[in-house]
């Protein structure tokens, strides 16, 4: 058992924390085609090796070889670490390590002498709070809407592939494997990808695998709709390219998809975007549309909602719809109360809940995602929301200021896998008005176990929270990733 300051100190808790077009080829063979980022490892694999034993433990690749079903499973072994499982017994792995993430937490809980967490629990299972049962995905193969295609060296060594990587940078043994036979990838989503690794091979420029090595092209990501609509966004890095010929390549790429080998793809749109960085956003560098619709919609719970290229949007639509109404639920908001939404994405959740709920408050970082909130309000006319742009560290605090008038708020949160930044755990702990707060976590440890205990702790003036403590009352798992390790879990506080 770690002593207390030890422990927390390990999370946060007492520090701050020449240029031409395409000319029609014939395109490489399907077993030549297609990458993205394999997941990192978590304790919960402990669990996973126990439902595959006598398996034998693969090496690492150390050597570049021509692409074979063994690259393959390799990849869906570290991306889709469950796909030999059937769906019932992968509900049942994740299950029990959401049960044993409960566990952890009780102990580092209980740490703190007098420290009452629930009431709720079985004692026998030594959980920090009631784990009710995992809802399961409705969809369970091909349900990603979203998916990031990387473009490096692939197993034969050409460095125009499409796919997933397999390896890590540290061991150099980093290699790029075409993620077509991925089972929680779509149809569609492999098309784009193996037609944009077409449209690469046959470009005069070099793709861009790292980026003082100097190269262009980048990574694909592709969303789709239930309608079957597909929006593709290209990365490219500029270097020293004139915009003269910044042109010849957009248009090129454009022609490529519009009447080219890639029209097959049939896309609603197709978006450029010129970075130097890892990651950009709008703000940052806008997104540039080639052609076709500048959004993609989706109907869910009886809502339709725009989706901008890079807003935040559960990436399973019919899991998404199993997590809201849990949310709701939980939640418990009626006429009486405010709902907050704390990092709201394209505010599905707020207002899927704005019926019931006297007015909806929502906090997003992504500018573009706001507006699609907004649009989404005002289209399916709904007149209780209001949401705000920004670091909600520092919109929070300044809002719940103006709400102070004695009415109660539920707040919601769902933040990305960093967590809470302190000072918004802050403004939750201190507003007296909030007595429920219901956390979406995809990573219920590390920064969230932080954040939990920063909730739950008593008073603490040298941290500044000086509200009374929540109580975890219960947690939801629910599915939204099926055939890998990850599930959302929805944790229930009250005080």
């Amino acid at each position: 058992m770690h002593k207390p300051r030890c422990f927390l100190s390990r999370v946060g808790f007492f520090s701050k924390s020449g240029l031409l077009y395409w000319c029609p080829r014939k395109p490489p063979d399907g077993s030549q085609l297609l990458l993205g980022s394999a997941c990192k490892r978590t304790f919960t694999h402990v669990i996973t090796k126990r439902c595959q034993r006598g398996r034998k433990s693969q090496k690492k690749p150390s050597h570049l070889g021509p692409l074979d079903s063994s690259w393959q499973e390799r990849l869906a072994d570290v991306v889709t670490p469950l796909w030999r499982l059937s769906y019932e017994e992968q509900l049942k792995v994740k299950f029990e390590a959401q049960k044993k993430i409960l566990q952890r937490l009780e102990s580092y809980l209980q740490m703190f002498n007098g420290f009452k967490v629930t009431t709720a629990a079985p004692k026998s299972e030594e959980l920090c709070c009631l784990l009710q049962p995992i809802i399961p995905s409705p969809v369970i193969d091909g349900y990603r809407n979203k998916s990031t295609f990387s473009v490096n060296r692939g197993p034969d060594g050409n460095p125009k592939t499409v796919g997933y990587y397999l390896g890590t940078w540290r061991d150099r043994n980093m290699v790029c494997v075409r993620s077509n036979h991925l089972k929680n990838i779509p149809e569609k989503h492999s098309q784009v990808a193996q037609y944009y690794e077409v449209f690469l091979r046959q470009s005069p420029l070099e793709p861009c695998l790292l980026f003082h090595e100097g190269g262009h092209w980048r990574e694909l990501t592709v969303r789709t709709n239930s309608q079957g609509h597909t929006m593709a966004i290209i990365t490219f890095h500029p270097q020293e390219l004139s915009q003269e010929e910044l042109c010849v390549q957009k248009e090129t790429v454009k022609e490529f998809f519009i009447r080219g080998p890639g029209a097959v793809c049939n896309l609603t749109s197709l978006y450029f975007q010129e970075s130097t960085r890892t990651r950009c956003s709008h703000q940052q560098s806008p997104f540039q549309l080639l052609f076709g619709e500048p959004h993609i919609f989706e109907e869910l719970l009886g809502l339709k909602v725009r989706i901008s290229p890079d807003a935040f949007f559960q990436i399973n639509t019919a899991g998404a719809e199993m997590l809201y109404r849990t949310i709701g639920k939980l939640s418990g908001v009626n006429s009486n109360t405010i709902l907050l939404d704390i990092c709201c994405g394209t505010g599905v959740i707020g207002l899927s809940l704005a019926k019931y709920t006297s007015q909806v408050l929502g906090i997003e970082l992504v500018e573009q995602a706001v507006e699609d909130a907004r649009w989404t309000a005002a289209f399916n006319g709904i007149t209780n929301c209001e949401f705000y742009a920004g670091q909600a560290e520092k919109i929070l605090p300044q809002l719940l200021k103006s709400k102070e008038n004695g009415q109660l708020i539920v707040a919601v949160v769902n933040p990305a896998r960093a967590g809470l930044h302190y000072q918004v755990v802050q403004a939750i702990r201190n507003c007296r008005a909030i007595c429920t707060l219901v956390f979406i976590s995809c990573k219920p440890y590390g920064e969230t176990t932080r954040n939990i205990i920063e909730l739950c702790c008593p008073p603490n003036s040298a941290k500044k929270l000086l509200g009374k403590p929540f109580v975890l009352r219960q947690a939801v798992p629910v599915d939204l990733f099926p055939h890998t390790l990850h599930c959302e879990l929805v944790f229930l506080f009250t005080r």
